[in-house]
């Protein structure tokens, strides 16, 4: 089996060649932490999550994570809370490594954080002002966007366009309004440390060159982030990482997941529409979680909901219950490995709607068979694929005791006994019917497309 990646640099769909054979290096650009992670910044967590479990049954993965630890919002945070800058980042960190771990978000090999890189960025920023493509202005250090003549090429956006139209910072002491900072100056109430160019702190797009070099190298396989770093973030990083070598390659292949949207709606602080993993998971099973995040393609838009939510619910429902009665040997699950067509859909650039169709392929041919060895094996192999997509994770039972023990087909059989009680205008018997319901923890709603119903 080969892997296949969708490269947003080249547009398409290619085949996956690490750099050095047998070695994959992959950066993922991870949260600014001055606030919990919202449901938004999750989706990367949990789809580059499952890439590097499925990088790491081929090669030997080294696996990098940032966190931006300094920034205008988390100066912003301190500031407003009567704190330094380390007693916000230091809480948030780890309330992110806590969130994303109960989404089943493995630990990257590394975590580099932007504050212990500070000289690293200097040698980078110096490095950029003797090639020529950074210019000194009013204690600032500017990229120079026009120095680099495939500006734009990421977001196949036109240098010439952007210049016409485009809305970024304008300051005086810009050469033209699209080149972005390296470096600013810090007052003496923000963080800063010294530098060539005075007291300061470092850009934002700089932080991640910088991290990337120093634990990777100067070419990395893998750059993956949200569809929304593609512009102006990647773009910058991009364009500063090879001017800052001499042309090399920066990144081989670069990977971006899609949008996610709340109930069809731009996720907002001003709408107030706003989902904080932190939140989330009191309520809902980090297993569900993950898996509405995995149900739809990852670099499509991905819009969250109840239904979705209950949806993703039902999946594992049914999953957990086709393997609940079956005792699984130690050895047997050991040995077993996950099944070759869901690989082959995961390594089809990582298509996760065909492996859990796979999956649910597996759990139907179980409850079809009567034969105790062949359960076993389909079982296994279902326990299998789930170690790797980072589900059923929970014992069978131990899960349906915290969801309401009833299993779905159990559900559905009671709402058509009960839709079959009101036909017959037994209203007293479909009364009984909805209460058992509801001692279950199943809501139920009745509609013109029928009933519907959910877990409460």
């Amino acid at each position: 089996m080969t892997i296949y990646l969708h490269d947003t640099l080249k547009g398409e769909k290619v085949l996956f060649e690490p750099l050095t054979p047998g070695r994959v290096t992959m950066y993922l650009c991870g949260p600014t932490v001055y606030n919990y992670a919202h449901i938004g910044n999750a989706r990367p967590a949990v789809v580059f999550d499952l890439l590097a479990r499925l990088l790491r049954r081929r090669y030997r993965l080294t696996f990098a994570r940032n966190i931006t630890d300094v920034d205008d919002k988390i100066n912003a945070a301190a500031a407003a809370a009567g704190k330094p800058i380390e007693a916000i980042t230091d809480r948030f960190i780890e309330a992110y490594n806590e969130d994303m771990s109960a989404l089943g978000v493995q630990a990257p090999d590394i975590e580099p954080r932007a504050t212990r890189h500070i000289d690293d960025m200097i040698r980078m920023i110096a490095a950029l002002i003797d090639g020529g493509y950074a210019y000194i202005a009013e204690a600032h250090v500017l990229f120079d966007v026009s120095a680099y003549k495939e500006y734009g090429q990421l977001s196949r956006r036109d240098l010439r366009e952007m210049i016409a139209g485009a809305r970024v910072e304008v300051a005086p002491y810009k050469r033209a309004a699209h080149d972005f900072v390296l470096w600013k100056p810090s007052t003496p109430d923000l963080p800063g440390w010294e530098s060539p160019w005075g007291r300061g702190r470092p850009g934002w797009h700089i932080e991640c060159s910088a991290m990337a070099e120093k634990h990777l190298g100067t070419s990395i396989d893998i750059h993956a982030g949200g569809q929304d770093l593609v512009f102006p973030h990647h773009e910058n990083e991009l364009a500063q990482s090879v001017c800052a070598h001499a042309g090399a390659v920066f990144a081989r292949y670069w990977l971006h997941n899609g949008f996610l949207s709340i109930d069809n709606t731009k996720m907002s602080k001003s709408l107030g529409n706003v989902l904080l993993v932190h939140d989330l998971i009191k309520t809902i099973p980090g297993e569900v979680i993950r898996l509405a995040l995995l149900s739809a393609h990852y670099r499509q838009p991905l819009d969250w909901s109840d239904d979705s939510l209950e949806s993703a619910r039902r999946m594992l429902d049914r999953l957990y219950g086709a393997i609940r009665a079956i005792g699984v040997p130690a050895d047997l699950r050991q040995r077993t490995d996950v099944p070759d067509a869901v690989i082959s859909a995961l390594e089809d650039d990582l298509n996760t709607p065909k492996a859990l169709a796979e999956m649910f392929s597996l759990a139907r041919e179980l409850n079809r068979s009567s034969d105790p060895i062949q359960k076993q094996k389909l079982a296994a192999s279902i326990l299998a694929a789930g170690d790797l997509v980072g589900v059923l994770q929970s014992d069978p039972e131990a899960w349906f005791a915290g969801a309401g023990a009833m299993l779905p087909d159990e559900v559905e059989a009671l709402i058509e006994q009960r839709n079959a009680a009101r036909a017959a205008r037994d209203f007293r018997k479909a009364d009984e019917l909805r209460a058992k319901l509801t001692a279950s923890g199943i809501s139920i709603e009745d509609g013109p497309d029928g009933t519907r119903w959910r877990r409460s």
